[in-house]
């Protein structure tokens, strides 16, 4: 049997953070004033060339000016979750509030592509410059996001005021978009035993917000409603103290959605007036993207030896940057072991 080599601690330079005139700076800078064209470009680039230099500046430079506040929507197939993003987008353009979509369908095992639907339900006007909307195949990914979802939010939460991330349907362990997303809202249909289902299963430990759709079912919805609440009075609380509220709404029917974005705006106010708590959330959703990435390139052994590395602790000035310098040391000392 061929035995993995043990991959030595890594030991990189400091970086520094990019300030005002720097190559990410500026180019954030231009993101910002080219408007969704240029967004869209930024967007496809980073999937072509991730690596490039310029890319890694402006998505550290959006990371550190991030101000905007992502919110994952996630739930089984067929729970409405494209519908509702289209409602919440409508509230919040109500409100003044800027957003931006990311919109993961699901991929053809047979063909690798993605019919991209979510996005047919989304009557967002092209013309409106407050709403950008991105759709990505999820490929071979599992978790309910795609390889490219962590750029974007980056990228977007340093352009909108919200940006909404759809996931593809879940079932009861798919977690990723929590460690992506400042909030998160799960949905659960009326009538299909997802209440109580999904009360014993991974899922339910991430939510801030779980959402009964279609409460047009009246009965039905009331009854979801009614589970949930007394589940959940005896759940702890998440790890950054936030108790999960249970709500409902119809989308279609326009019914209780005003109510849903009410619920989530005072989360991000208490999310944005604790800013170290929001750093360190920040911080976390850069290590678990930076140790998903090197995980599934190198493995087990290669994450092992980036966490021991003094680089691991910077990743939260600059995590492009370091997750790329980790990721060729990485690929350097395999080479090496396998000469």
């Amino acid at each position: 049997m061929t035995r993995t080599p043990e991959l030595p601690a890594l030991e990189l330079p400091a970086l520094e953070t990019p300030a005002l005139g720097t190559p990410g700076a500026d180019g954030l800078a231009a993101l910002r004033a080219g408007g969704k064209r240029a967004l869209a470009r930024f967007l496809a680039r980073c999937e072509s060339a991730g690596d490039a230099d310029d890319v890694i500046a402006l998505l550290d430079a959006a990371q550190a000016a991030g101000a905007g506040h992502a919110i994952g929507l996630t739930g089984p197939p067929g729970v409405g979750k494209s519908t509702l993003a289209d409602a919440l987008i409508r509230s919040w353009r109500k409100r003044g509030l800027t957003v931006g979509v990311v919109a993961v369908d699901p991929s053809s095992r047979i063909s690798g592509g993605a019919l991209l639907g979510d996005r047919t339900r989304l009557s967002t006007d092209p013309e409106d410059a407050g709403v950008f909307v991105r759709s990505m195949a999820a490929r071979d990914r599992l978790g309910g996001l795609a390889a490219l979802t962590w750029p974007a939010v980056v990228t977007m939460r340093a352009v909108f005021d919200r940006v909404l991330i759809e996931t593809v349907g879940v079932g009861q362990s798919e977690t990723e978009v929590a460690d992506m997303a400042d909030t998160v809202v799960l949905c659960v249909q009326p009538g299909s035993g997802d209440a109580l289902q999904f009360m014993k299963s991974g899922i339910m430990e991430i939510p801030h917000f779980v959402l009964v759709t279609k409460a047009d079912m009246h009965a039905e919805a009331r009854r979801a409603l009614s589970d949930l609440t007394g589940a959940l009075s005896l759940a702890p609380a998440l790890g950054d103290g936030w108790r999960t509220q249970a709500l409902s709404c119809s989308a279609a029917e326009g019914w209780g959605v005003d109510e849903a974005v009410d619920a989530v705006e005072g989360r991000v106010a208490a999310h944005d007036a604790d800013r170290a708590a929001r750093r360190a959330r920040r911080a976390a959703q850069a290590r678990a993207w930076a140790g998903a990435a090197l995980r599934e390139r190198f493995g087990r052994a290669g994450l092992a030896s980036a966490v021991r590395s003094a680089a691991w602790a910077r990743l939260e000035g600059q995590p492009f940057r370091e997750s790329r310098a980790l990721a060729a040391r990485l690929a350097a000392a395999l080479e090496g072991a396998a000469l």
